[in-house]
């Protein structure tokens, strides 16, 4: 669980703005994504204290955006990514609702995507009766496993590709390894057709590897080596090396901790060539690794 987290808050960072038009039709008129985004993660932490939540979150993320209304203007957007049957579900969106507008009394959207496999398991509305008083709160709703493929595929969205990825995962346990080879192979080649930077592709790539996983490690080596075929990198370069040099990249942002958890998931190295990479110590690297156990 912890490591789909973790992949799921990078690539919402990675390629959000691709996020903005996958999900809302007017984005290029609405969202201003030359001026980017600032993630509040912090912040909506200070808003739910770990003892308020009960039952385990997947992801949440609050988002600034600003618009082309003018003047600076900002409004936030709220994603929470679920994997489990979850009753209240609607209640607790409509709590992170009201908690961020008295926050910061923006304009705010909230979207829910569902990554579970229960077909008939889709809040979209949270409602409230008491003595004559009634509340309905109604937010948007995606369910991965209702997406058609074909539409997906032939969508030009990069952010299309991470919900391909992830339908892949859910049907995953009807296939052996070799065929969820083949299907996880298809996608990466369909993924290198598409027109999109390199870094794209580098954060999608890294998306596909560690999100849709074998039964048996070895086609994880037979899976790097197809890569590297596709890719043709004459340097080799695999998706080991890419890892190395994505995580370099967002450390330059994102800071040390971020280069050392991307280097865990990719599940290559060594604690010692680990913290080698990231020039720090590896009690440092030990103890990030055990945040996602």
């Amino acid at each position: 669980m912890k490591r789909n987290d973790t992949l799921w808050k990078g690539i919402l960072e990675n390629i959000f703005a691709d996020f903005l038009s996958f999900f809302f039709q007017e984005s290029e008129n609405l969202f201003d994504v030359e001026k980017g985004f600032q993630f509040l993660d912090k912040e909506l932490e200070q808003l739910f204290p770990a003892e308020e939540i009960l039952s385990p979150k997947f992801v949440d993320k609050l988002v600034k955006v600003f618009t082309k209304s003018g003047n600076e203007e900002w409004i936030l957007v709220h994603i929470e990514v679920q994997g489990y049957n979850d009753e209240d579900f609607g209640e607790r969106m409509f709590t992170y609702f009201y908690r961020i507008l008295d926050r910061y009394g923006k304009r705010l959207t909230s979207i829910a995507i569902f990554t579970d496999s229960h077909k008939n398991f889709k809040p979209s509305v949270y409602f409230y009766e008491y003595l004559g008083t009634k509340l309905s709160f109604q937010f948007n709703s995606y369910k991965v496993i209702e997406q058609n493929e074909e539409v997906l595929m032939g969508s030009e969205n990069p952010f299309a590709m991470v919900i391909l990825t992830v339908l892949l995962a859910i049907k995953k346990g009807k296939f052996g390894d070799e065929h969820l080879f083949q299907r996880k192979y298809s996608l990466a080649k369909m993924l290198l057709s598409k027109s999109m930077t390199k870094k794209k592709i580098d954060h999608l790539l890294i998306f596909l590897q560690h999100y849709v996983t074998f039964a048996d490690p070895g086609y994880n080596v037979k899976f790097d080596k197809v890569i590297e075929e596709l890719t043709k990198k004459r340097t080799a370069m695999g998706i080991r090396e890419l890892v190395i040099d994505l995580a370099k990249k967002e450390g330059i942002v994102t800071g040390k901790e971020e280069v050392v958890r991307n280097l865990l998931l990719a599940n290559r190295f060594t604690i010692s060539e680990i913290a080698n990479f990231a020039s720090v110590t590896e009690n440092f690297v030990l103890n990030i690794q055990q945040n996602l156990e």
